[in-house]
């Protein structure tokens, strides 16, 4: 018995198919793969967005500066470099005729300051010094990130820890009108037993965690609950040259744990000093 011719439409099927799947075979495939996740919003440790830059936005902290010359008040430094340069705020040695930094019971060495001139911020010039306190100066700030402010609040030692909350712009008006910009970040620990002002820790670095600094602390806002320091755009500026890249620095992790130990560490090697006034 003769096999069943299949009808003509199946037959022209078949062929549109093979014809189908050849051309399939022979075309490019220039898909991109799967898209990576998206990173994650928040960095370790509580660590929020980089830090933008400079707008006219930025919250406004207004400071009334009195007529009457500066009063010269005991304060913090830092080493930059072991020549001999330490890093202070610009009016805890505005109107001293004689600043100094105290290098143990009853004694300290005079120093040469130079002011900047946009910034609270002022360079104290020595013979020789301490191993320097290195500077971050490439990695971006993030809002959240921990600071640590050692030095001598109250004229005693003493530190203190912080969040970074973002920029705000200083508005000193009265005796050196100007608008500086700032960093403000929120305290969230200090050394045990020190209550009330943290006056005197003015000119203090504050550190990061791997123990850079990342700028100068300048005032509080005791109700606020808001620690003020210099922002990169005035602190970078007034060091550069300063530091250089060869310079014989030490520095060390601190957490929220050790950074106690860590700030007793720098005073003792005399890497954050006191900053005082032998004469007016």
């Amino acid at each position: 018995m003769a096999a069943r011719r299949p009808p003509d439409w199946a037959i022209y099927a078949a062929a549109a198919a093979v014809l189908l799947g050849l051309s399939l075979l022979r075309r490019e495939n220039a898909d991109a793969p799967p898209a990576l996740p998206a990173p994650s919003a928040t960095p370790a440790d509580g660590e929020g967005p980089l830090l933008g830059p400079v707008t006219p936005f930025d919250e406004t902290v207004t400071v009334q500066s009195p007529d009457a010359p500066f009063k010269p008040q005991a304060g913090t430094a830092f080493s930059i470099a072991q020549r001999g340069r330490w890093i202070t705020a610009r009016h805890v040695v505005e109107g001293c005729r004689q600043p100094a930094l105290v290098v143990g019971p009853g004694k300290a060495v005079a120093a040469d300051v130079r002011l900047a001139p946009h910034a609270d911020i002022a360079l104290l010039l020595t013979d020789g010094g301490p191993p320097a306190v290195p500077i971050a100066t490439a990695e971006p700030l993030r809002k959240g990130q921990r600071g640590f402010h050692p030095g001598f609040p109250q004229g005693r030692p003493g530190e203190a820890t912080s969040r970074l909350l973002g920029r705000e712009t200083l508005k000193v008006t009265g005796r050196g009108a100007r608008d500086e910009p700032v960093l403000a970040w929120a305290e969230v620990g200090r050394t045990a037993g020190l209550n009330g002002t943290l006056s005197g820790l003015s000119g203090a670095p504050v550190l990061d965690a791997r123990g850079r600094a990342v700028g100068v602390t300048l005032a509080e806002a005791p109700r606020r609950g808001r620690i003020y320091t210099t922002a990169p755009d005035t602190f970078l500026p007034a060091i550069r040259g300063e530091q250089a890249p060869d310079e014989r620095m030490l520095a060390q992790a601190v957490t929220v744990d050790t950074y106690g130990q860590a700030a007793d560490d720098l005073r003792r090697d005399l890497r954050v000093a006191q900053v005082v006034c032998l004469s007016n």
